[in-house]
């Protein structure tokens, strides 16, 4: 059984229909980029996939024994998170609160997995800082190893490359295969580089109202909707 399954449906935001009868799935191992115009409902998607916003219309279901609070999510910065008063450390562990109850304490185990999470994104000598202190690329590589203390299985990603320069853009891209291809994780990003999208994804979701595609990259970028869209 797949991941993730999403079968006819449909979505708003502010009381407006972003897009009707949306089907697709990922399952294990899935490199998946949802793409398409400013407003097609990208982010409404990866709201309704984390549980955080209802359906008006179809249903999203769960496989594999995945629950909701086991998705890694890293959401799109706002200066607010980027001026965050708190320590790395205290950031990334952070992201263990999904999966702990009501547990008035961290665990060891809790513990060690985020050390380990920073050591894999390279972030183990930043522990103390602030993260508020920290450059754009920094930040970001901290939010995904937070992210990665929520799961074992599957990262959502929204547009994690915003703000940043190309050569820390590029190195994220890598980072984000690295543990899709390396680790095993499966990932669902959103994305408005197109380009590297179709380079690094194994599969592509356009999403637009009155039409949209869910298929391969390498039929993606066959398609007319690809091939319209990466004119453009």
């Amino acid at each position: 059984m797949a991941l993730i399954s999403c079968n006819n449906i449909t979505m708003s935001y502010e009381n407006n229909i972003v897009f009707r009868d949306l089907s697709f799935e990922v399952n294990n191992g899935d490199y998946l980029c949802i793409v398409g115009e400013n407003g097609s409902g990208k982010s409404t998607l990866i709201k309704g996939l984390l549980g955080l916003k209802s359906t008006i219309k179809g249903r999203i279901e769960y496989g594999n024994g995945l629950k909701k609070t086991e998705i890694g999510y890293l959401p799109q910065q706002t200066s607010i998170q980027r001026d965050f008063p708190a320590s790395v450390y205290e950031v990334v562990l952070s992201g263990c609160l999904n999966s702990r109850g009501i547990k008035p304490f961290y665990s060891r185990v809790e513990k060690d997995t985020a050390l380990s999470n920073m050591n894999r994104l390279g972030v183990e000598n930043l522990k103390k800082k602030c993260y508020r202190e920290l450059s754009g690329g920094q930040q970001q590589r901290v939010l995904l190893a937070r992210a990665l203390c929520a799961t074992k299985k599957i990262l959502l990603l929204d547009e994690p490359i915003t703000g940043l320069d190309p050569l820390v853009a590029s190195e994220m891209y890598n980072l984000i295969k690295e543990l899709n291809e390396v680790d095993g994780i499966t990932i669902i990003m959103v994305s408005h580089d197109i380009n590297s999208a179709i380079e690094n994804a194994s599969y592509m979701l356009h999403i637009n109202n009155d039409e949209g595609c869910f298929c391969k990259t390498s039929d993606y970028i066959k398609s007319e909707i690809g091939i319209r869209f990466l004119g453009e």
